[in-house]
């Protein structure tokens, strides 16, 4: 087979870097009726392109098409050091830099590395170090949050890239990635971070979002976002009242941009994950049926460590009241800050509505009293005092309404997936149960 060479040559402000990389085509998909099992091995199914890629995300956004970026594609290598990241991290969220290229409108992501977190300070100069401690958890994930635009990471990260230059590899930010638990991330600090990195390091960089409890049921959960170019102009005035966004047409469905995900692996690795190993398949007999779901459980861990490309029974599992049930407590909570956020801006709309019946009671008053001195030959007094004597109520900014509306919707989309995925597998399980009834 032979080897196939790609320079590809990035011209930066200090000069121009050649990188090399090493390619192979990938091999073809074998028989599995006249494969010699000696050498080869018979793979499950697998949706990947002739260069090693594999979509897991889709994403049809006609926003796309006035973004700088369009296309993230993922080395695996990467997916794997977020995945391992954010689960030794969890449940405090985990933040890193993604280090790459761009290339036309798509995104190359080849590396990452995580942010320093320092410890919290939680009792005047006492560190609380109990981890079942909330204050601590709550301020080591303030922290984490915090972490992608604190001056330290900065710094870190400018270190970070300065030795990935000097070895001759992508040394270009391009993003950020952080970890969440139930879809739940969209906040003014995951807002303030990603508008961080559009405003001073890059306009095209992009933000990851790993959902670990998602994954934990049996698919990658993955997604990118950016800011919306409206989104962006809206925070560069810092006006989020009700006239500004009616006259922006604003709206919280407006506020991110996600962009579709492909994961890419280098020939290298496609070649070795079709050629590893597997044991020949044989007919099954009576002795391969498991008596109970205890046996089958077994059977499944240690053929799985016999073979490490056998698919496993994560994704059969039926696990609808834990996850449905906190999804639906957070879209309660969720739902009962949005009313709160009503409530704030009706309170406000009655207080203007009060000072504003004063302005014009003392408006007309002080005309009737010019019009009696007119009568008396005496000159008027000011008709604009009243900007001395009342004060209108500031307006509170809607921002915070918008992100909660976004966030609502996160959560109605998971409830609405996660209720659709599981009710074919209870179909499924009813009609392997009750074959009559399907």
């Amino acid at each position: 087979m032979k080897a196939e060479w790609e320079f590809v040559v990035k011209v930066t402000a200090t000069g121009a870097n050649i990188y090399r990389r090493y390619q192979l085509p990938p091999p073809p998909l074998l028989d599995p009726a006249t494969a010699d099992h000696s050498t080869y091995s018979t793979l499950r199914p697998i949706q990947l392109t002739s260069t090693g890629k594999q979509p897991i995300m889709a994403n049809t956004d006609p926003k796309l098409a006035d973004s700088p970026v369009r296309t993230l594609q993922l080395s695996a290598l990467v997916v794997m050091r977020i995945i391992k990241h954010s689960t030794t991290s969890f449940p405090t969220p985990a933040t890193g830099m993604l280090v790459g290229m761009d290339v036309g409108t798509a995104l190359e992501v080849t590396n990452s590395f995580p942010f320093p977190v320092s410890t919290p300070d939680t009792q005047a100069g006492q560190v609380a170090m109990n981890p079942a401690d909330p204050y601590y958890q709550a301020d080591q994930a303030a922290l984490a949050l915090a972490a992608p635009r604190a001056k330290g990471s900065a710094t870190y990260s400018a270190e970070m890239l300065k030795y990935l230059r000097e070895v001759n590899v992508d040394a270009q930010g391009v993003g950020w990635y952080m970890s969440c638990s139930m879809g739940n991330f969209v906040s003014a600090a995951f807002i303030e971070n990603q508008a961080f990195y559009q405003r001073q390091t890059d306009e095209r960089s992009v933000a990851l979002v790993f959902d670990v409890s998602r994954t934990s049921q049996g698919s990658l959960n993955l997604h990118a976002y950016r800011l919306s170019p409206a989104f962006v102009a809206a925070m560069k005035e810092n006006k989020f009242t009700t006239e500004s966004l009616q006259k922006s047409n604003l709206r919280y469905q407006d506020i991110l941009i996600e962009l579709p995900i492909t994961i890419h692996n280098s020939h290298l690795l496609t070649s070795f994950l079709h050629q590893l190993p597997t044991p020949p398949p044989s007919a099954p007999t009576a002795k391969d049926f498991p008596a109970s779901l205890a046996e089958l459980r077994a059977d499944a861990q240690t053929h799985i460590a016999s073979n490490p490309l056998a698919p496993n029974y994560d994704t059969l599992d039926l696990a609808i009241d834990p996850f449905l049930e906190k999804t639906s407590d957070l879209l309660l909570e969720s739902i009962e800050a949005h009313t709160q956020e009503q409530n704030n801006a009706s309170y406000y709309q009655r207080s203007l509505g009060r000072e504003q019946a004063k302005i014009k009671a003392w408006q007309e008053k002080r005309k009737a009293e010019n019009a009696l001195r007119a009568q008396q030959k005496q000159p008027a007094l000011p008709e604009d005092e009243w900007q001395k004597l009342f004060k209108l109520p500031t307006e509170p900014s809607r921002l915070e309404s918008l992100l909660i509306g976004r966030q609502v919707e996160q959560y109605a989309r998971q409830v609405d997936g996660f209720s659709a995925m599981v009710s074919g597998k209870m179909f499924g399980v009813k009609g392997g149960l009750v074959p009559g009834e399907m």
